[in-house]
C-alpha cells in the first residue's frame, strides 16, 4: 500500500495531474538539484563543444539526466563519440548501436557531431534550454525516493515517454531502462532475474510479450503502466534497490576506457564500422 494508505495506482493518477508543475516545485526544494540547474541555465548558452559539456559536471549531469542516460556520466568514452561523431552517418556509434536513446541525444547534438564535437553556434537555444530543464526536473522527480518507493515514478515516466510516440520498436524500449523495467515486471518477471539474462534472450521474451503496437494508443499506455504499479504491489521484492541491467551492462561495458565501443569497431575519437545487430 502506498504513501498513507493510498494504493500505488491512485498515487500515479494524482502525480499524473500536474506532474511538470510539482517536478518544478520538487526541484526548487532540493538545494543540489537547484543549485545544477542554475549552473547549466547560465553556463549553456555558451557550450559550443562536446568538451565543454563534459567537463562541466552540472551542466552534463541535467543533460543526461533529461535524456534518461545518467549513466553515461561514468561511460565518457560513449558519450564523447555520441557527440563527435556526425548522427546521420551510417558508420556513427548512434546508428550502428540501433539504440534510439542513444540516437535522440546525438541528434540533439547533431551540430557538435557534425563539426566532429565543435558547433558554429550554441545548440542551447532558449527553447532547447528550457525543454532541457523541465525533463531534468520530471525526471528528478520521477526518481526520488518518494517517487521510486512503489514504483509510481517509473510508470509516469513509462506513461509520457510511451504517449510520445518516439519509442515504435522493441529496440527502442530495450535501449531505455526504465521502459524496460515496466515490461519486465508487467510481463511477470523479476527484474534481477530477467537481467541476468543475454541480450538476445531478453529480446526473444520481450518480444513474444510485448505488442509495440498497441502503444499507439494513450488508453492502452495508462492501463500498461497501471498494471506495472499493481504488479510492484502484489511483488514488492521486483521494486528492490537493484535496477536491471542497462543496455550498456548487457553490451558488456565497464567504467572506464572505450568499453562498449570495441564491440561497435570503434572509440571515442572514431567512427565506428560496424552494427552489432
Amino acid at each position: 500500500m502506498g504513501l498513507s494508505g493510498i494504493s500505488p495506482v491512485a498515487q500515479f493518477l494524482m502525480a499524473q495531474k500536474n506532474e511538470v508543475k510539482a517536478a518544478a516545485d520538487s526541484v526548487k526544494g532540493d538545494n543540489t538539484a537547484k543549485r545544477m540547474v542554475a549552473d547549466f541555465q547560465d553556463k549553456a548558452p555558451s557550450i559550443t563543444t562536446a568538451d565543454q559539456l563534459m567537463r562541466n559536471y552540472s551542466a552534463n549531469q541535467v543533460v543526461l539526466k533529461a535524456y534518461n542516460l545518467s549513466s553515461l556520466g561514468s561511460q565518457q568514452a560513449i558519450e564523447k563519440a555520441l557527440l563527435t561523431q556526425d548522427p546521420t552517418s551510417s558508420s556513427s556509434l548512434a546508428r550502428t548501436s540501433q539504440n534510439a536513446s542513444w540516437l535522440a541525444f546525438a541528434d540533439a547534438f547533431s551540430s557538435m557531431g557534425a563539426g566532429h564535437g565543435t558547433a558554429s553556434a550554441t545548440p542551447f537555444t532558449s527553447d532547447m534550454i528550457a525543454t532541457t530543464v523541465s525533463s531534468y526536473e520530471q525526471r528528478q522527480y520521477e526518481t526520488s525516493d518518494a517517487q521510486q518507493k512503489d514504483g509510481v515514478g517509473d510508470a509516469l515516466y513509462f506513461t509520457r515517454k510511451m504517449q510520445s510516440g518516439t519509442v515504435k520498436t522493441v529496440n527502442d524500449l530495450m535501449a531505455d531502462p526504465t521502459l524496460l523495467r515496466v515490461a519486465e515486471v508487467v510481463s511477470g518477471y523479476d527484474p534481477d532475474q530477467f537481467g541476468a539474462l543475454d541480450f538476445d534472450q531478453q529480446k526473444r521474451i520481450i518480444s513474444n510479450k510485448v505488442d509495440m503496437n498497441s502503444f499507439s494508443k494513450p488508453d492502452a499506455v495508462q492501463r500498461y503502466a497501471e498494471r506495472y504499479l499493481t504488479q510492484i504491489q502484489m511483488h514488492p521484492s521486483y521494486n528492490s534497490d537493484d535496477k536491471p541491467a542497462s543496455m550498456i551492462d548487457l553490451f558488456g561495458g565497464d567504467d572506464g576506457g572505450d568499453g562498449i565501443l570495441a564491440l561497435f569497431g570503434g572509440s571515442g575519437d572514431g567512427t565506428s564500422s560496424s552494427g552489432l545487430f
